[in-house]
């Protein structure tokens, strides 16, 4: 894997709404290790679907697993299989120690799609609280249920859920670097891009259908935009020395890149389409890593203008930087939560690179990892957690850990490293 410090020398001195089905599939599956649970588990009970093994994937297994990952719930173990009309004795359900229950069933349609029925029910009040139903091809029925742990996560929670939405990372393997795109739980994985040279800082859209990245193909960091859905790739920034660090503005009208085409790598904005390239800082130190604020007024970035690499703020219209991060002496890439009241980043504290958050109104700091080599992390588009790149036995692995520190959970390929992870948004 390699190493921080020569990602961040790499970085500074070097310099989908819709099917993915024109990626290519591959069969490396990733591991999940879930440790540590929510406050205030939820308990539910699940039943099984009617009629569910006509389709190519089990619904409530898949709802099952998503709910559990998540650390907020408590499943109640059921071998009851009940459909949405089934009636519903709330009272058993109560003695089991179930707050919430969900049935449903599943229908074979003429046209070769299937009909997946949910109902949600609070037991308590002995109500139901929220269902819907799909008619989903056979290539959809993992996002259906996915949807469907989305909408119990959101209607018990009173937060959306993220189970439907879909991850990118770098894979390397032999000689081989990928650019894969998955379902959150590291399913489904597709290839955007192979080659022989490295790939880094991958970064999505606002919309989905796009990821931003930087390749080392023509044997000098360029950065692309590619779309997941046609497949088609175009150079967003190919000037003389290093261009790297793409990151999107929250309308998806331009990124902020980290350019040193003028000798000092500094941190300039362009549209989407490459043009209407405009400086944005010109320090004596370095800048790069940029990141938009969530209200787009901003963007964040590192710089070594002080001596050591820390945190800073400037206004996407220009003017004065002001310094973030104050604890300790190496503070890296900023990644600024979708409510824009939470940075996370890497920081070296006792020769330990570690992931930390800061509420931005207190200052106040937490540490949110225990493990040693942490780089590139990445919020949840609901905010609740945050997926990072760390080293597991000497290999690249990918963690997530909720905001507060409660829920971890650890990724894992079979063969080779994977990195660079970051989350894409929320599916229109």
């Amino acid at each position: 894997m390699m190493s921080m410090l020569k990602k961040i020398a790499v970085s500074a001195v070097l310099a989908a709404v819709g099917s993915l089905s024109v990626l290519a599939p591959v069969h490396a599956q990733i591991r999940v290790e879930v440790s540590g649970v929510g406050s205030n588990q939820i308990p539910i009970a699940i039943t099984g679907f009617t009629d569910e093994a006509l389709t190519p994937q089990q619904v409530t297994s898949i709802i099952r697993d998503d709910l559990t990952r998540s650390g907020y719930f408590r499943l109640i173990d059921t071998n009851i299989v009940l459909n949405e009309n089934s009636v519903i004795n709330f009272g058993d359900w109560k003695s089991k120690g179930a707050d919430a229950l969900v049935v449903g069933s599943v229908q074979s349609l003429s046209d070769g799609r299937f009909d997946v029925r949910y109902k949600l029910f609070d037991t308590l009040k002995s109500a139901a609280l929220a269902g819907f139903s799909v008619s989903a091809p056979p290539g959809n029925i993992r996002l259906t249920a996915h949807r469907i742990a989305d909408d119990i996560y959101e209607k018990l929670t009173g937060v959306r859920g993220v189970f439907s939405t879909r991850i990118a990372y770098v894979t390397k393997a032999g000689s081989e670097y990928r650019l894969e795109i998955a379902d959150a739980d590291g399913e489904s994985i597709k290839v955007a891009l192979r080659s022989a040279e490295p790939i880094i800082s991958p970064s999505w859209s606002p919309d989905g259908t796009k990821v931003a990245y930087v390749s080392f193909e023509s044997r000098k960091p360029v950065i692309w935009v590619q779309n997941l859905i046609t497949g088609e790739r175009s150079i967003i920034a190919n000037f003389k020395g290093s261009n790297s660090a793409p990151s999107w503005s929250a309308d998806g009208s331009k990124l902020a890149v980290a350019l040193s085409r003028d000798g000092q790598t500094q941190i300039f904005t362009v549209s989407a389409n490459g043009s209407n390239l405009q400086k944005l800082t010109s320090s004596s130190g370095i800048d790069t890593e940029p990141q938009f604020s969530a209200d787009g007024q901003s963007i964040y970035f590192l710089s070594d203008r002080s001596g050591g690499p820390q945190i800073y703020r400037i206004s996407t219209a220009g003017g004065e930087a002001k310094r973030v991060t104050f604890s300790g002496t190496y503070n890296i890439t900023p990644r600024i939560s979708p409510d824009g009241k939470t940075l996370a980043y890497i920081s070296r504290r006792d020769g330990k690179f570690q992931l930390y958050v800061m509420d931005l109104a207190s200052g106040q700091e937490q540490r949110l990892s225990d493990t040693t080599k942490d780089e590139s992390p990445s919020f949840s588009p609901n905010g609740r957690y945050i997926m990072y790149a760390t080293e597991s036995g000497r290999r690249g692995s990918l963690a997530v850990v909720s905001v507060d520190g409660k829920v971890k959970q650890k990724l894992t390929v079979q063969a080779g490293d994977i990195r660079e992870p970051t989350w894409g948004p929320f599916m229109k």
